[in-house]
Formats: structure tokens, C-alpha cells, sequence
């Protein structure tokens, strides 16, 4: 197992991800079998309860490196080969409290797995103040010093900045931080993140890893980095355009919607329109603000009007609850009635509970009581928009984060009124996926399609979205669900 570890200086947000995830996929077009990890210096014992708004106090596994090596080896191919290389991003900045523990553990790690199988990336900022123009190479020197300080000493520093960078300024760092010109990577700003693989391509990243851990990699022809460049270059060439209103609890920090975000971007990529994304608060939309801020809820509901599609993701607990439920009677655009009932989330004493505890789930004791991870959803019909969706599958595996489910002594009643539960799990027990008859594409699943959505092979119930927000659904569904080249 070869193991790249990727850390980040200077300032957080730097985009450590992306050069992750941009090494990962051209190691992939080479031929090799990679996995990621992503490690974030922010672990508690169930940091998944806590709201996106909120940061919480770290504290560190005595196992970090034998977890490391164990997850490394799990398959995440279709074909279930184990990986040959595991890039791991370690979350945070050099010199964070948080962090120290976790390069600790790296610093011994590397002498465990040997240094042919083991190198560090180190993503660092070149700032370049406005009133100059220069490129500034000290705070990368800082942070190299301090990387090199705490045991670890970055093979590739990879300098962000917003032009690229100038051979003078490159061969300073190759200078100070002692490492060759060609170990400096330019990863200047670009119209997509989409280039970022074939920039690091470019200045040849796969050699000198191919070399540094004597990875066997192949001459061949390699087409997913080709159909890689045609999308980066698709990219930049979208015309028509298309508006999904995004409401949910977290908007006032769009990183809370990430991955959702990326799928949304990854289907409008793929039916050639460009994105926009209207974020509205979901409590904007409710009767209380009409009252106490009626300028701020008549703006929401004017955004949600003006929409080519509406995305509803999940969110724990009471708040904006309200708002979403509206936005989501106003989505069916009033052919069904408005459903009038409550959760037991919401109201543990309702009469009329529509969504309710799962058997297993504990209601006094929220941390570790979640149905989590992948679970299998089996398609009960087979005229279901979001089956064809998935290539006429008979089931699916996705991933689920959630504590409640619908009512199953509510299902009859439901169906009767054209709202049909076509995905249940395997024992038919819980409902996973909803359709409604008569209506352009009204879908809503239990699971999490986001956390699988690809650049290359976007989330089948996004793409819907998007097709049916183009207006491009029924033609896409008529031609077996294929996409015209172009």
C-alpha cells in the first residue's frame, strides 16, 4: 500500500481537498486503484449530531494508525479490488492545536510503512498583495519549517495563487524549503475546479509519484483523463442556465450543503446548463417572519417562485421545519392537498404522527443511535421515474444518515391519494423513496444521493432534478435515459 498524505499551511480552506481528490483521479486514469481518506481534527464521540454552524473540542484516538491501515484496504471499486494507494487528507492547519496530535501520529506512521511507501504533499498559499503585485514566498517558508519541525518533510509543496507562479518565486522555494523546482507545483486559480487534475498533470505530479514511491504505472492511452479534459473544456462553455432554490436550515454557510451543491453542479454539467443556486432560509417562509419580517419573507417566497427547480435536504430538529414543509406544498403547486400533521421529532404528543422513531432509535439518547451508512433500497414498481433514473435497477445502495422513518400504518392512506412509496428496504419495512403521480418530478428519498455523486457519473434523483428543471426529463426518459452527446 502506497500512502499520500496531504496536509495544508498557512490558512484553512485552502482547498487541500481538491488536490486530493485531483491526485486521486489522475492516479486512477493511470490504471491504479485508489481510495481517499479524509481526516478531520474536529472528532468527538458523535461529532455527526453536531449543527454545521457549531465547532467542536478535539480529541484524538489511541488507534489513529492501525485505523488508517485497516480502512486503506477496503474496496471502493465496483470491482472490489483492494486499492494500491490511499491518499489521505488530514484536515486543519500546521500548527493548530487540533492538528499536532494527528501529525504525531503521521510522523510515526511514516517510519512504519517505510518511505517508499509512504510522502507528504503539502498544499501552502503564495499571496500576492494588490499593491505590489509580488508573490510572497514566507509564508510558505513558515509553514514548510513548521511541517519539517513536527517530524513530517513535504516531497511536493503545492503553492496555491491566484496567477501563476513565476520561475523566480518557484526556484526561491525550491531554495528555502530545500526540496527541487520540479517538487514546486503551481496550482494557480482556474475557471473549474474540473482543470485542477489536468493542471497537476500537466506539470507532471504522476511521474515523479510514480518514481518517489515506485508505483508501476502504465504507457497507455488514458481515456478517463481524456474524457476528463472534455468536461473541464464543456465547462467553460455552457450557454443555457439553470436556477434550483436551495432551502434549508444551514443557508447562511454554504459549505453546511456542500456535497449537495457539487451533485447539483456534476448533473448540470452533464445536461451542458450552468448552474445557479438560490439559497432561501427555510424559516423565511413561514407565517411568523410575514409578521415580524415581512420584507425578508416575501423575498424568500419571490426566490422560490422565480425557480427552475426546488431541493429540499435534510435537517435535524423543529427549526425551519415549517418553511420547508411549505415550500414543498408549494412545489406540488397545490394539486394535493396541504398535509396537515406533525412529527413526533416535532411533537411527541401528536395524534396524527406522519414520521416517527425508528424501533431501534433511543429518543433520550441522541449521539451513536442513527441508521448509518449504506443500505440497500429495493424499487416495489416498475414505472418508478427515479428507477428508469438508475438504469432500470432493481435496487440500490446508498448511504443513509437519519433516526426517524414514515409511518408504515400511513402507507395505504398515502397511495390511495397518489403518493406512492416506490423503494423500500430490503425487509419492506421502511419507506425510501417517494414519487407523486401527475406532476414533472416530485421525488423524495430516505437516503443521501449526494455523498455518491461523481463529475463523471452524476447522482441519478439529482440528474432527474435538473432534466426535469431544463424541461428535458421526458425526452432524456424516451431515449432509454441517454444523453445527446454534445
Amino acid at each position: 500500500m502506497k500512502y499520500i498524505l496531504v496536509t495544508g499551511g498557512v490558512i484553512s480552506g485552502i482547498g487541500k481537498g481538491i488536490i486530493a481528490s485531483s491526485v486521486g483521479t489522475i492516479l486512477k486514469s493511470c490504471g491504479l486503484h485508489v481510495t481517499a481518506i479524509k481526516i478531520d481534527p474536529y472528532i468527538n464521540i458523535d461529532a455527526g449530531t453536531f449543527s454545521p454552524y457549531e465547532h467542536v473540542v478535539p480529541h484524538i484516538t489511541d488507534a489513529i494508525q492501525e485505523w488508517v491501515v485497516k480502512q486503506a484496504k477496503v474496496p471502493v471499486d465496483d470491482d472490489d479490488v483492494e486499492p494500491q494507494v490511499c491518499v489521505i487528507e488530514l484536515g486543519g492547519t500546521v500548527g493548530d492545536i487540533e492538528s499536532m496530535p494527528f501529525i504525531e501520529a503521521f510522523r510515526q506512521f511514516q517510519f512504519k510503512v517505510k518511505r517508499e511507501n509512504f510522502c507528504n504533499i503539502h498544499v501552502s498559499l503564495i499571496p500576492q498583495p494588490s499593491a505590489t503585485g509580488e508573490q510572497k514566498t514566507k509564508p510558505t517558508q513558515n509553514s514548510v519549517r513548521e511541517l519539517r519541525g513536527l517530524g513530517l518533510s513535504p516531497d511536493l509543496i503545492m503553492c496555491r495563487c491566484s496567477t501563476a507562479l513565476e520561475n523566480s518565486v518557484k526556484e526561491k522555494i525550491s531554495m528555502f524549503c530545500h526540496v527541487e523546482p520540479e517538487q514546486v507545483i503551481c496550482v494557480h486559480d482556474v475557471s473549474s475546479i474540473y482543470k485542477v487534475p489536468l493542471l497537476l498533470e500537466k506539470q507532471g505530479v504522476v511521474g515523479y509519484l510514480s518514481r518517489r514511491l515506485d508505483m508501476p504505472i502504465g504507457t497507455r492511452p488514458r481515456r478517463m483523463l481524456t474524457k476528463w479534459k472534455e468536461m473541464s473544456d464543456r465547462s467553460d462553455r455552457l450557454l443555457e442556465h439553470c436556477s434550483i432554490a436551495l432551502v434549508g436550515k444551514y443557508t447562511k454557510f454554504s459549505d453546511s450543503y456542500a456535497s449537495v451543491i457539487k451533485a447539483l453542479e456534476h448533473s448540470a454539467l452533464a445536461i451542458s446548463h450552468k448552474l445557479e443556486v438560490m439559497y432561501i432560509d427555510s424559516a423565511s417562509l413561514e407565517p411568523s417572519t410575514l409578521q415580524d419580517e415581512p420584507v425578508k419573507y416575501h423575498e424568500a417566497w419571490q426566490k422560490l417562485c422565480s425557480a427552475d427547480g426546488i431541493l429540499v435536504p435534510g435537517g435535524f430538529g423543529v427549526r425551519g421545519t415549517e418553511g420547508k414543509i411549505h415550500a414543498i406544498n408549494w412545489a406540488r403547486k397545490q394539486k394535493k392537498p396541504f398535509l396537515d400533521a406533525n412529527s413526533t421529532e416535532f411533537d411527541p404528543e401528536s395524534k396524527h404522527p406522519v414520521v416517527i422513531d425508528m424501533p431501534e432509535h433511543n429518543p433520550g439518547q441522541m449521539g451513536g443511535t442513527m441508521r448509518l451508512g449504506k443500505r440497500r433500497t429495493i424499487f416495489k414498481t416498475n414505472n418508478s421515474v427515479l428507477r428508469k433514473l438508475y438504469g432500470d435497477a432493481e435496487y440500490v445502495d446508498e448511504r443513509h444518515r437519519h433516526r426517524f422513518e414514515v409511518n408504515p400504518e400511513l402507507k395505504s392512506h398515502f397511495e390511495e391519494k397518489g403518493f406512492r412509496f416506490v423503494g423500500q428496504d430490503v425487509e419492506g419495512e421502511r419507506m425510501e423513496v417517494i414519487e407523486l403521480d401527475d406532476h414533472p418530478y416530485f421525488v423524495g428519498v430516505q437516503y443521501h444521493p449526494e455523498f455518491t455523486s461523481r463529475p463523471i457519473k452524476p447522482s441519478p434523483p439529482y440528474l432527474g432534478l435538473l432534466l426535469a428543471a431544463a424541461g428535458k426529463l421526458q425526452s432524456y426518459l424516451q431515449k432509454g435515459c441517454r444523453l445527446s452527446p454534445r
